[in-house]
């Protein structure tokens, strides 16, 4: 070990961040894939395709045959699991999501079907050749909007292997993997729905909440895809139900700046006809930038009446004018429930660690939002019935001050030198960090990046989560919740993660939380190794770091103690293993541990409470990671 590091070098071929785009590496005929969440890898052949069976490929349209959705009251119109249940036309509609509509999921634009009527509305997977006919020749995933039904009443996740065939005739095939739609976790979910119709009525029935989920699966974007066979499902008593397929287009030239997610679906307000003033900090920088926003866990559709992004002055005030942010070229813009929306680019001076502010005009009564709750940052409202004020200088009409982030997810710039990522819980968050300072040990590493000359400057996203574990969630994934810990680090890993723009590193700091919560080191473990698997799907290198000591903190058991140690030693073990998930380890146990007492952290870095580092704990952290190996330079 070298300042508190461990790495291990091997298989893994070399991807610095500062390269916007990767190209997949096909290595003796096969690529090694693990699906997206499942836990074991498979072997993932190619072959030549003739061109006969490209030329039969269909566009997603033609394809629909069966009726999964009904009207209340009508359930005899739609049967989505073979006994009489299907999806409610009006929870989909009060949802937000239209017949015919768009919804934007993972970072790509669905088509939704035309259902009610009796219309098809989806199609059971069962390895049709499928036209993309809205989507770019050249694209970094395919997403699918889906769900799994079973005969058998197990519950169990719906399982099919397709393929991607390039436009050169070579197929990839790929393992899609799909919860089943009353048992699935609503963690990981698109949308969840509050009941199913069935076949006597509707309402809360047997089945209670039903759920469509999102998957996207990873291609090379380097070639043109000619068709996509749908999966077909091996199991008699399963069946994949496909209502939307799209793809996220290559080259895009976007990388991510500034990142918060969200943690839960809260109680606000109510906030109506009023702007919220929300403060950011830029990472790398940029001349033309968007925001995100996103409705994460939410039951409705929001209305975003307007929006601007500004240089920040003094508290709310601006520092200049502000520039008004569109969508479609609208001033506002409808975000449907799970949903996505990204602003229009707009030309705006946003050099690397400088202090933004967004606002957002709901003219709109809203009670309950999805939130990033552990701000540490101060945000500002205006009154309710103030109206729009996204174009005020002054900061004069935010009297009130917003303690999270909602709806805000992300600000991204174009031509960025990419994006580094940081995945974990409340040490990652900040918790505990001076207010305002900008002091979080991500916030840190990109100052360390900025500050050297000979290497890139990429944007450092904070994706951390107070209270989140890496196996369990903590707030539900539906539903208002006074919990706003997170769904697990593997429920929103391809939300959060891999859909960022210009993700080339993910940096995960976690496990503790499970651990002081009852799961085992074999858990953790797993879950860690998981999440590097899904950074090799999405060709992203996974560091991860050791468990920091917390005794004397409440929870922090002697038991605990001994299920930490065992983590730390396998991922120490890691960081010598050629044959490792993960791209290096890093030791920041090492860092924080105080040498004479060795379960628990120096008393200059402890922030009092034993189990978060105050902010030269934090800057140590960041200090200790060696900048070349995480750029990979």
């Amino acid at each position: 070990m070298d300042g508190g590091r461990s790495t291990r070098t091997g298989r893994r071929w070399p991807r610095p961040v500062h390269a916007l785009r990767w190209v997949a590496v096909v290595l003796a005929g096969s690529i090694l894939l693990t699906g997206i969440g499942p836990e074991d890898a498979f072997e993932v052949t190619y072959r030549s395709v003739p061109e006969s069976e490209r030329s039969d490929a269909l566009p997603l349209a033609s394809l629909l045959d069966r009726t999964g959705v009904s009207e209340d009251g009508h359930a005899d119109a739609g049967d989505l699991d073979g006994a009489g249940n299907s999806l409610s036309a009006r929870t989909l509609e009060t949802a937000g999501w239209l017949p015919g509509g768009e919804i934007t999921l993972l970072d790509t634009t669905l088509r939704l079907p035309a259902y009610g009527e009796g219309r098809p509305d989806h199609m059971v997977a069962e390895g049709q050749r499928l036209a993309l006919e809205d989507a770019p020749a050249r694209m970094d995933s395919v997403t699918f909007l889906a769900t799994g039904t079973r005969t058998d009443g197990t519950g169990a996740d719906v399982r099919g292997v397709g393929s991607v065939v390039y436009t050169d005739g070579e197929e990839h095939k790929f393992d899609l993997v799909v919860p089943e739609w009353a048992a699935g976790p609503a963690g990981d979910a698109a949308l969840t729905l509050p009941y199913a119709n069935f076949s006597t009525g509707f309402g809360q029935d047997a089945i209670g909440s039903v759920r469509l989920y999102a998957r996207s699966i990873p291609l090379d974007p380097g070639r043109e895809v000619d068709h996509v066979v749908v999966p077909e499902v091996a199991d008699p008593r399963a069946s994949m139900h496909v209502f939307s397929v799209g793809g996220r287009p290559a080259g895009q030239e976007w990388t991510g700046t500034w990142a918060r997610a969200t943690s839960g679906y809260a109680e606000v307000g109510p906030w109506e006809d009023q702007t919220l003033r929300l403060a950011v900090r830029s990472t790398t920088g940029g001349h033309k930038a968007r925001v995100r926003l996103d409705n994460t866990f939410a039951a409705r559709p929001v209305t975003i009446g307007a929006a601007s992004i500004a240089l920040q002055g003094e508290g709310a005030a601006t520092y200049g004018a502000a520039v008004p942010l569109t969508f479609d070229g609208a001033p506002g813009a409808v975000i449907p429930a799970g949903g996505r929306l990204f602003s229009d680019p707009v030309e705006v001076l946003l050099p690397p660690q400088t202090e933004a502010l967004v606002s957002i005009h709901l003219p709109e009564q809203v009670r309950a939002a999805p939130i990033h709750y552990a701000a540490v940052d101060t945000n500002y409202t205006s009154p309710p019935g103030s109206g729009d004020q996204t174009l005020d200088r002054t900061g004069e009409p935010y009297t009130g001050v917003v303690d999270q982030w909602p709806f805000l997810t992300g600000i991204e710039v174009t031509d960025g030198p990419g994006t580094v990522v940081t995945f974990g819980d409340s040490i990652t968050d900040g918790i505990r960090s001076t207010r305002d300072a900008h002091r979080r040990w991500p916030d840190m590493l990109s100052r360390r990046l900025h500050a050297s000359r000979d290497l890139p400057n990429p944007g450092v996203l904070n994706l951390g989560v107070a209270g989140n574990q890496v196996t369990a969630d903590g707030y539900p994934g539906e539903g208002v919740s006074v919990y706003a810990n997170g769904v697990s680090m593997l429920h929103r890993a391809q939300r959060d993660v891999f859909s960022q723009s210009g993700v080339g590193t993910v940096v995960v700091f976690a496990g503790i939380n499970d651990l002081r919560w009852g799961a085992s080191s074999k858990e953790v473990i797993a879950g860690l190794n998981r999440l590097a698997r899904m950074g090799d799907d999405h060709n992203v290198r996974v560091f991860v770091s050791t468990l920091a000591p917390c005794a004397g903190s409440p929870r922090c058991t002697a038991t605990v103690e001994e299920q930490r140690r065992r983590v730390n030693s396998y991922l120490r073990e890691q960081a010598h293993d050629p044959e490792s998930s993960f791209a290096g380890v890093w030791d920041f146990e090492a860092v924080l541990r105080d040498p004479e007492f060795p379960t628990r952290m120096r008393p200059e870095y402890d922030s009092g409470d034993h189990l978060h580092p105050n902010d030269a704990g934090l800057r140590a952290i960041a200090e200790s990671v060696d900048l070349y190996e995480l750029l990979g330079v």
